[in-house]
């Protein structure tokens, strides 16, 4: 069945595009939520619209983003851990901790936006990413010191 969507869809698509799914997940989930129309001529045309008007929204989400990108690249980060001498630390550095730290700087980010590739296990400085939305990421830097 062909439908328009009248919302972002996770794996689908965004709004105004005129995508195929099965009949059963148009009639008893997109439909009723208000998801999606079926595509038909008149649709269609409206459909343009508001995919015009979507991407109008996202382009002027975006560069609000990368303003806050760019203000967040400046936020320098220190953390202290407990640490061996050699500078191992004795736990690790999460996703989650780094959250934390951020916020306390006066930046709410959530631990799923954190991009890190694995949990920091030593003292220095380890670069990750913040994934802001709509593909924007700042990238900043944590400096792990060993607690007195």
């Amino acid at each position: 069945m062909k439908i328009i969507l009248q919302k972002t869809v996770d794996n689908l698509g965004n709004p105004g595009d005129v995508v195929e799914v099965a009949d059963g997940y148009a009639r008893n989930y997109l439909m009723p939520k208000g998801m999606a129309v079926p595509a038909n001529k008149g649709a269609v045309r409206h459909a343009q619209s508001l995919k015009r008007s979507h991407e109008a929204k996202v382009a002027k989400e975006r560069g609000a983003l990368e303003e806050q990108a760019a203000k967040l690249s400046a936020v320098g980060l220190r953390i202290e851990a407990q640490a061996g001498e050699e500078g191992k630390l004795f736990g690790s550095v999460t996703a989650a901790d780094l959250a934390d730290a951020l916020t306390k700087e006066g930046v709410e980010v959530d631990k799923r936006d954190v991009r890190l590739e694995e949990p920091i296990r030593s003292t220095g400085s380890h670069p990750f990413k913040v994934h802001l939305g709509h593909e924007v990421e700042a990238e900043l830097s944590v400096e792990v010191v060993a607690a007195e």
